[in-house]
């Protein structure tokens, strides 16, 4: 089996997590009949500290929702330039639901820098979209952002008139990464998105949290979107599982990825950035090799993507092993330049 360094989305579930899916108790989730997924709606927003979730077919669909549950059509949010809700989901907060994001430059951090944000703040008066709601990403491009960072936001949002939002694709990861329980990461926020299909290891779907109110409108722009699924307790019994089984190891994802990064920095001509998380992002001061790299990395069973930077992410079907060897072929492949 290749070994995939591309996405932790990439992900294939394991025989356990198939035999809750086989076994899972299903109805019609639209008439709210799905027990399997009424229970992970139900027990996924306690665990996260919230009073309702949404189960919804991917990360890009329940931010999306969100931001039509918190804004209005001619409504503004900000985000970071990096956000991934702004830059990688197809402008469908433009596009579908006629809100305006106003990006902001993120620091090297990962952060949004408060009077940037507030500059960026339009007056109340009718030539201008109406700032609603600030949109924050953890982690983002691998990076954590701290607890009292995203404490610092509520007040910002609070002072503001700002509703926040999180997209929280990886929040596990941070709240791994910063030794916390999810709750803790997730408190500051009136609404959160997690991806139960990347480091979770699930094969389909993400969760959005909120206040009952919140989830109540949400429901209703996830069935405009094409999201009202039908028995889909057969892919919800996968997120059961994941969130019960896969999130204590995320830290081994963590571990393999500063050991993929110490083994790169070895390499001439190579600059890897600090590792938080399960993303290493590495720089090639040559870059005429990178073609012939993934295509010889390919020829022995690692698959890569070529980047500016490179974006390798270790996930649960990647081993320590795994790790040497790649960077055994990749010492191979530089020995024969």
């Amino acid at each position: 089996m290749a070994v995939d360094f591309r996405s932790d989305t990439v992900t294939k579930p394991n025989l356990a997590m198939r035999k809750w899916m086989l076994n899972a108790p299903v109805g019609d989730d639209v008439y709210g009949d799905d027990p399997t997924v009424n229970a992970l709606e139900v027990r996924a927003a306690a665990q996260h500290g919230f009073d309702a979730g949404l189960f919804c077919s991917s990360g890009t669909q329940a931010n999306l929702i969100a931001l039509m549950t918190h804004c209005q059509r001619g409504d503004e949010y900000l985000c970071g330039q990096q956000a991934h809700n702004y830059k990688f989901e197809a402008g469908g907060a433009a596009v579908l639901g006629s809100i305006q994001p106003q990006p902001i430059e993120n620091e090297k951090d990962g952060t949004l820098c408060f009077n940037k944000l507030a500059a960026a703040i339009k007056p109340d008066d009718s030539h201008f979209a109406r700032t609603r709601l600030l949109s924050l990403e953890n982690t983002i491009n691998g990076k954590v952002l701290s607890l009292s960072y995203m404490r610092q936001a509520r007040l910002f949002a609070d002072q503001h008139r700002l509703a926040l939002h999180l997209d929280g694709a990886r929040a596990h990861n941070a709240a791994v990464a910063l030794g916390v329980d999810i709750k803790e990461v997730c408190a500051p926020f009136d609404s959160v998105s997690i991806c139960l299909s990347k480091g979770l290891g699930a094969p389909v779907g993400s969760l959005l949290f909120g206040s009952k109110t919140f989830i109540q409108q949400a429901r209703r722009w996830r069935k405009m979107l094409g999201g009202g699924m039908r028995q889909a307790g057969i892919l919800a019994a996968a997120g059961h599982y994941a969130l019960q089984h896969n999130i204590a190891r995320l830290a081994e994802d963590h571990a393999n990825a500063q050991r993929l990064a110490d083994g790169l920095a070895n390499f001439p001509n190579c600059h890897v950035s600090p590792v938080n998380t399960n993303l290493v992002f590495v720089r090639w001061e040559d870059t005429v090799y990178q073609s012939a790299m993934v295509r010889a990395m390919a020829e022995k069973g690692f698959i890569i993507n070529a980047g500016k930077p490179m974006r390798l992410v270790t996930h649960l079907n990647i081993t320590s092993d795994d790790i040497d060897r790649f960077l055994a072929e990749l010492d191979n492949f530089f020995a024969k330049k």
